[in-house]
């Protein structure tokens, strides 16, 4: 079963710890350029953590039964989320891949599972995990294959600093995580494009 929380995101309550966060750094929140920024930064967390208030199973009720055992990858999935360690944004891309037994998934549907679970606070090994088992319970494929590569703004401007890097975590699941021939040859595909260049 899939985390749920129902509960609403309570706009004015952001907005007033916004305010009081811009009279904390010593700024004027009533000043022109600040009026509403309390209501705009509201609205963008509405935006980024609405990911509770999806259900993901949504996207895994059409399927289609299609007699093809090959591997079913989508690549360079942009995503965004935001750590729940500094809430800041982490941004990137999944590459999602399954084995299909009997049903596959329209291709589309693979991006939106992605941005149900990114759109939530978030560590990245956590996400990894979410999107990898969400589609071995509900899709019942032989195997799942996740990558999420992403840069993370909470290394990149402040802390350590460091702009270019990319944490990459990986979850494998069923055959892929049994079969190396199978685990080689979804990472090559993953990473076709590279391997070329």
């Amino acid at each position: 079963m899939t985390e749920s929380n129902e509960k609403p995101v309570h706009l004015e309550r952001i907005e007033a710890a916004v305010r009081e966060i811009l009279i904390a750094v010593g700024e004027d929140p009533d000043r022109e350029g600040l009026k509403k920024t309390p209501g705009r930064v509201a609205r963008m967390y509405a935006e980024l953590l609405g990911g509770p208030q999806q259900d993901p199973a949504e996207h895994v009720k059409s399927v289609f039964h299609e007699d093809y055992n090959e591997i079913v990858l989508l690549r360079d999935i942009p995503f965004s989320s935001v750590c729940e360690h500094h809430l800041m944004p982490f941004i990137g891309k999944a590459h999602v891949a399954y084995l299909p037994k009997g049903k596959v998934l329209g291709v589309s549907k693979l991006a939106r599972i992605v941005d149900c679970f990114s759109h939530r606070l978030q560590v990245q090994e956590r996400l990894t995990n979410q999107v990898a088992d969400f589609l071995m319970d509900n899709l019942k494929p032989l195997g799942v294959a996740v990558v999420l590569e992403a840069t993370h703004s909470c290394m990149t401007i402040r802390g350590v600093k460091k702009p270019g890097t990319v944490m990459v975590t990986s979850a494998l699941r069923g055959g892929f995580m049994k079969d190396p021939r199978s685990r080689a040859e979804v990472v090559s595909l993953m990473h076709r494009d590279r391997e070329l260049s």
